[in-house]
């Protein structure tokens, strides 16, 4: 079985569980907590992914997690499954998967805008309200910056991306001055 078929079930297993418990929006944000600090950490991956280390070692690494972190029970339980299923290395996956199901679930889309400066407070909500009339679901909206756009927005939502930039304006009419006849 593929690793992102694996991934789907892992992710809508928890789903499930987290919208019969009640507690949806705390277990997804509870294990993008742990997916960060395994992705950020290359000895905590190479502890869990070394089958020479005793599964009481595991469950120890765990706890301490646990604590750490301060993760309920449920959280704890689904990691605890995962090592035991050696699946622990697809938690990052698992997690972004579970993250999209919830927004989904909720009516929640995230957008990022990237501008040459930073958008105000207000700029940026009434950007993220535009983009709510336009789409019909509630936004939430990430900001970044990068200078290079010189001026305006790059906007992505999902799969799709609006370059309001004047950088890319000024690779538009260089990509077609570069095709046209001289």
């Amino acid at each position: 079985m593929s690793e992102s078929v694996v991934s789907e079930r892992y992710a809508k297993a928890l789903l499930e569980l987290g919208i019969e418990s009640g507690q949806l929006a705390m277990l997804t944000d509870e294990l993008r907590s742990v997916a960060d600090t395994y992705a950020d950490s290359p000895e905590l991956r190479a502890v869990f992914d070394d089958p020479r280390i005793a599964d009481e070692q595991i469950a120890s690494l765990i706890d301490a997690l646990v604590r750490r972190l301060a993760l309920s029970q449920m959280a704890k339980n689904a990691l605890l499954v995962l090592v035991q299923r050696r699946r622990i290395r697809a938690l990052p996956d698992i997690v972004s998967r579970l993250v999209n199901l919830t927004d989904e679930r909720t009516g929640l889309l995230r957008a990022s805008v990237t501008s040459a400066v930073q958008l105000s407070d207000a700029q940026a909500q009434a950007l993220a309200l535009e983009l709510e009339r336009l789409t019909g679901r509630r936004i939430l909206l990430e900001r970044h910056c990068d200078p290079s756009l010189l001026g305006g927005l790059l906007t992505r939502i999902g799969d799709h991306v609006v370059d309001a930039s004047l950088r890319g304006r000024f690779d538009e009419i260089e990509r077609r001055l570069s095709e046209s006849p001289t």
